[in-house]
């Protein structure tokens, strides 16, 4: 599974009458009529994948990490504290936080559609709209996570949430061991989308 967004190129595994093949053909016909720009097209959704959107829950995990009552907080009501801290958008109506732990690890999905805290984590990527994702981190969520490459010890609990129209779901990662004393800018950094959703860790602050 990929998170790729690859405009212009064919995808041969998708059927026609998928929704990515009709919004590429919409695409390509705009950018044909000089309507669009490609490049700005690509800008613009890798600016909400990667940088706007995921940041929100970032920042909010960062000062978790650095706040145990906030956590503690985020966990028994995330929705008073979203309210609080002037966090608005879409699709945060009711949200829940899920904690990892040395023992359980957390993995959201959708398993109906692709419900989505959108407010927090920006636009969802393709995988996990795709059916392939959503029918098997259900079933086999180990072998799931290992092929996005994130190997869970074997004693570990995977904990599986499926998000739906009343209830959407964010993990809270544990936090990367040398990082104390890092001020919540800097941790910020550390946490990704995909930490967030629950098929990858944190960032190593080795690697930063």
């Amino acid at each position: 599974m990929h998170d790729d967004h690859g405009h212009g190129h064919p995808h041969h595994d998708l059927d026609a009458s998928s929704p990515e093949i009709r919004v590429e053909a919409l695409e390509d016909l705009l950018v044909e009529k000089g309507l669009a720009d490609r490049a700005r097209i690509d800008a613009t959704i890798q600016r909400y994948e990667h940088d706007i959107g995921p940041m929100i829950g970032a920042e909010l995990v960062a000062h978790a990490w650095t706040d145990p009552a906030l956590a503690s907080r985020l966990l028994a009501d995330a929705d008073d504290v979203v309210a609080e801290l002037g966090i608005r958008g879409a699709e945060i109506q009711h949200i829940e936080v899920k904690a990892n732990t040395p023992g359980v690890h957390n993995v959201v999905v959708c398993t109906l559609c692709s419900c989505y805290p959108w407010a927090l984590l920006g636009l969802p990527p393709n995988w996990y709209k795709s059916p392939e994702y959503r029918a098997r981190v259900v079933r086999e969520p180990r072998a799931v996570l290992a092929e996005m490459g994130l190997e869970l010890e074997p004693d570990t609990e995977v904990h599986i949430w499926d998000s739906s129209s009343e209830t959407r779901f964010l993990v809270l990662p544990e936090r990367p061991a040398g990082t104390d004393g890092w001020p919540v800018e800097r941790l910020a950094e550390l946490v990704t989308r995909d930490s967030m959703i629950g098929v990858a860790r944190a960032a190593d602050p080795a690697g930063e």
